[in-house]
């Protein structure tokens, strides 16, 4: 029973983990139609960030300046990576994130030698609880409630604000939403940032619970968040939150088996498993071409 407790907490707590990175994929794609393959780095570089920053300034001034930081990260990688390639094939953009993406870890390979780095101990979420018996971190408590209250206060932002309708707008045509005035830039370089300072929220609390850093360390929770936005439907922000959670838990729960190295293999079998079945993923909306 104890294990079975630890194990769920341990699954939701990952699921809401991938869930604000996710977040950032999924609204990159509902914007420009672009899988942002450097998302998953940026993730990463907000957890090195954090342990130089944590050892020269106090921790309550060096999570709000990492989250900053990664917010201009993502602010500059589209600007200069993006941007000018607005009016390109999309093939193209594609490779410029690869390459942004290739750039980033070596970048973080050059910094830290190589050398896996361990992320700081952060007061109050490292704390250890027990809930029915099992053991847990703080952090896993307290994941999936900051996760739902940040996609409550993004999905009152999309609704309820100038910049999110649009958001909207572009999301549902960007050529008319261009021809009407809408600020196509602007909207762009917001959704960027959404999604980085999110990417550090998720960074904080992921090397929480898995604290060592090394440059490769985005790259498997990136792909396995682009799996949940695909697998919840790529666009919609209440399906990536959902389909990280799903692949959080059954994640966690695998590895509590005697099939513990398959658990990553799962999370890709999963993703074939939906675009045979569903292509459009959970949430995700048939779209016709006109011609």
């Amino acid at each position: 029973m104890e294990f079975a407790v630890s194990q769920i907490l341990s699954g939701i707590s990952l699921g809401g983990q991938y869930a604000l990175i996710a977040i950032g994929y999924t609204m990159v794609y509902g914007i420009l139609r672009l899988i942002n393959f450097a998302h998953g780095d940026v993730f990463m570089i907000a957890g090195i960030m954090m342990i130089y920053m944590a050892t020269t300034l106090p921790l309550y001034i060096a999570i709000p300046a990492m989250i900053i930081c990664t917010v201009l990260l993502g602010f500059l990688i589209e600007r200069a990576a993006y941007k000018p390639l607005r009016a390109a094939p999309r093939m193209s953009v594609m490779i410029s994130a690869i390459g942004v993406s290739y750039l980033l870890q070596n970048l973080a390979l050059y910094i830290t030698g190589g050398q896996p780095k361990t992320y700081p101990r952060i007061p109050w979420i490292s704390d250890t609880v027990t809930i029915f018996g099992a053991r847990t971190y703080v952090v896993t408590l307290v994941t999936p409630f900051l996760v739902i209250a940040l996609v409550v206060a993004l999905t009152l932002l999309i609704n309820h604000t100038k910049i999110g309708i649009a958001m909207r707008a572009v999301s549902k045509d960007f050529e008319t939403s261009q021809l009407m005035g809408v600020k196509i830039n602007t909207v762009i370089s917001v959704t960027f940032i959404i999604g980085s300072f999110l990417a550090a929220v998720g960074s904080v609390l992921y090397f929480t619970n898995y604290p060592t850093v090394v440059p490769m360390s985005g790259a498997m929770p990136g792909l396995k968040a682009f799996v949940a936005a695909v697998f919840g439907g790529i666009g919609s922000i209440p399906g990536a939150v959902i389909g990280a959670f799903i692949i959080g838990i059954c994640e966690t729960l695998i590895k509590g088996t005697d099939y513990a190295i398959f658990s990553d293999a799962f999370t890709f079998a999963l993703l074939i498993v939906i675009l045979v079945a569903k292509p459009t993923g959970i949430f995700g909306e048939k779209t016709t071409d006109k011609v």
